[in-house]
């Protein structure tokens, strides 16, 4: 039981995240959410595209 518990605990990485890690992360985390961000605006915006232009279309037939 002692031996699943020293297990558990944790124990420290010794590891250095420098500066040039943590912008790096950053800066892909938000390119990722920029992409799905611009994705979904491409998927919205060509039915919205069509249907303004149909309804240009359909007002500058009336008379």
């Amino acid at each position: 039981m002692l031996f699943l518990a020293a297990l558990a605990t944790p124990a420290p990485a010794l590891a250095y995240m420098g500066p040039g890690l943590g912008l790096g992360a950053i800066t892909t985390s938000l390119g990722i959410l920029g992409a799905l961000l611009l994705g979904l605006i491409s998927l919205l915006w060509y039915p919205l595209k069509r249907l303004i232009r149909r309804l240009r279309h359909a007002s500058s037939r009336r008379p």
